[in-house]
């Protein structure tokens, strides 16, 4: 894989592989309650140096018997192309189980997978992954490459996976078997340890900018950003960063990236908190030529240049652990916390050799040794910043004193919040009200809109006919409303019906419903038996006869014609307001300024 500061450091330790034994291929009995137990010695591998071949080459390359068992700790080493995996699963339980098949490493490019059941000659591809594509596109999300897996009840089935790092990389052609439960509380667990790392990070970033503010030390602001390219370093190479940052564009470089901006800033804090320039000039050259190096690394992995990143990262791990030889001089010389900060460094050193080891498959890939790196950082960090307590100590009443500031103001804030967050609620409130309001009612007669009459009316309907209550419905009508709209136009048609809708809530009860159905149209239903509503409906033709309206030219009056229907065997209130306005165009056909009652009724 192109994670060039993992290559280089093991390419100097390639000589020294063990190869053991090749181990036997047996099927792989599950039962869909599987916790993370990899296949172990039950598969086979194959290189394909070019990384071209495809699954029918693979296939041939295991029918004429080049799959071998797999040599070394787990790691294939650094090799060019690809390699394929051959197993068999057996479900060995009586019901259908989902499984997953999880890569243990983070440092693949590419996964394919396929897998034929028992018997069949076509193999179907389960997924194509790859570590340059959308997170999103995984079918599993989780950090690592993971394959979901189905068999039927007591199905065998024959799996080939391709793995691939596009030139020379390392592949850990090995998978873990979970139960979709336990691999997703396994993640959770390994996300919760990974945050509980970072925010350790944050947190000591965090006090040595304060440090740094108080003191004026310089080399509390390098440790600083230490500690920020290490959260970002471990987050992006273990797969975090595509995961939950960078899920649609992450690209191999930034792995090389974070790894240089942590070595620059690493190498310049040591510089500053050993002090070398001031007592040790010799090795303060070597270490400005790292922090030289370091830049030319980061440009490299910037650019895309692999070549040059792999030799960079050569020479920088190479050196590496000379800064441990510095500080053990400073310690000489005299500096107490220098002891404390070469333990610190040699513990990341150790497990970035242990690392390396692993790669070239020289020790078992494992949880502590997959781990080491990243927990070996953090706890470089945790005890240089030991060695740096004295100096804080002095800063522990500014601290204390920043600390009541921030409880005040975060106090204030709170009450202010509050405040704020309850003005906002009853703004809201009192827009959802008017827009409920709003909703239900004609803007300008401020009656019911269709909409709601026709909800409202349903219901009362319903409610009628259920308690065996009386109910009419009446439609309203202005008389030749159009010639007031033609003869005095919009503004005085308007007036009309604003002035129609006002005599008309004047003279009706609060539970009567009235609403405006139509341009000039008016639905008026009583909860009251039939003469009253026909009763009513007559002082309205008569009250409604003697607006009048103020216009420049004299007095605009007008009538109405109202039709009526009683609740019969209707069920719905569409077929009341059908007969209802059957009777208005009676109403209408007859002379209008009257009342008429649906025959039906």
């Amino acid at each position: 894989m192109k994670s060039s500061w993992r290559l280089a450091l093991v390419a100097f330790l390639i000589p020294f592989v063990w190869v053991p034994p090749a181990a036997a291929v047996s099927p792989i009995a599950v039962s869909g309650e599987e916790t993370g137990a990899p296949l172990g010695e039950s598969f086979t591998i194959w290189h394909d140096p070019t990384g071209a071949a495809d699954l029918a080459q693979a296939r041939t390359a295991f029918e004429v018997g080049e799959f071998t068992p797999p040599e070394g700790g787990g790691s294939t080493g650094l090799a060019p192309g690809a390699f394929w995996s051959h197993f068999e699963l057996q479900n060995t339980s009586s019901d259908s189980i989902e499984l997953r098949l999880e890569y243990i490493d983070h440092q693949l490019i590419f996964l394919r997978a396929f897998q034929a059941s028992t018997g069949e000659a076509t193999f179907r591809q389960l997924v194509d992954l790859s570590l340059e594509r959308p997170f999103s596109e995984r079918p599993i999300p989780h950090h690592r490459f993971v394959v979901p897996v189905a068999l039927a009840a007591g199905d065998s089935a024959e799996f080939f996976v391709q793995y691939g790092s596009h030139d020379m990389g390392f592949v850990f052609p090995e998978l873990r078997i979970w139960s979709p439960a336990t691999l997703a509380k396994s993640q959770g667990l390994e996300l919760t340890v990974i945050n509980l790392i970072v925010g350790g990070l944050l947190v000591m970033a965090l006090i040595a900018f304060v440090a740094g503010v108080a003191t004026g030390g310089r080399f509390f602001y390098f440790y600083g950003l230490h500690a920020l390219a290490s959260i970002a370093v471990w987050y992006t190479v273990l797969g975090f960063t595509h995961q939950f940052l960078l899920t649609e564009s992450f690209n191999w470089r930034y792995m090389s990236i974070t790894g240089a901006i942590s070595l620059l800033t690493g190498l310049y804090f040591a510089r500053e908190f050993l002090q070398t320039r001031q007592h040790t000039r010799g090795f303060d050259y070597l270490l400005l030529f790292l922090i030289v190096n370091s830049v030319f690394l980061l440009f490299s992995a910037v650019f895309g240049q692999i070549t040059l990143a792999i030799i960079s990262i050569t020479l920088a791990l190479l050196l590496y652990p000379i800064v441990s030889v510095v500080g053990l001089v400073r310690w000489y010389q005299g500096a107490r916390e220098a002891a404390i900060f070469t333990f610190a460094w040699t513990i990341l050193v150790i497990g970035l050799f242990t690392q390396a080891l692993r790669d070239l498959g020289v020790v078992e890939h494992n949880f502590v040794n997959y781990y080491w790196p990243a927990v070996g950082s953090y706890a470089e960090m945790a005890v240089i910043l030991i060695a740096m307590g004295v100096r804080i100590r002095d800063l522990r009443g500014l601290k204390e004193a920043a600390e009541r500031a921030h409880l005040a103001q975060l106090t204030q804030s709170k009450e202010m919040l509050e405040e704020q967050v309850a003005e906002r609620t009853a703004e809201l409130e009192a827009a959802k009200n008017a827009a409920e309001v709003e909703a239900r009612t004609d803007t300008l007669t401020g009656v019911d809109n269709r909409r709601s009459f026709i909800t409202q009316g349903q219901q009362m309907l319903d409610r009628c006919r259920r308690e065996s209550q009386p109910l009419s419905l009446a439609m309203l009508d202005i008389d030749h409303f159009k010639a007031i709209n033609d003869q005095h136009g919009h503004d005085v048609g308007d007036r009309a019906l604003v002035a129609f809708a006002r005599e008309v809530m004047n003279l009706i009860r609060d539970r009567d419903l009235f609403g405006r159905v139509g341009g000039e149209e008016f639905a008026l239903m009583f909860g009251t038996d039939r003469d009253g509503a026909e009763q009513t409906a007559q002082r309205l033709v008569k009250q409604i006869a003697e607006i009048r309206l103020e216009v420049p030219d004299g007095q605009v009056t007008f009538t109405a014609s109202i039709g009526i229907a009683h609740l019969g065997e209707e069920t719905n209130l569409q077929e009341l307001l059908k007969l209802a306005d059957e009777a208005l165009y009676v109403a209408k056909q007859t002379g209008r300024n009257r009342v008429s009652v649906a025959d039906g009724s």
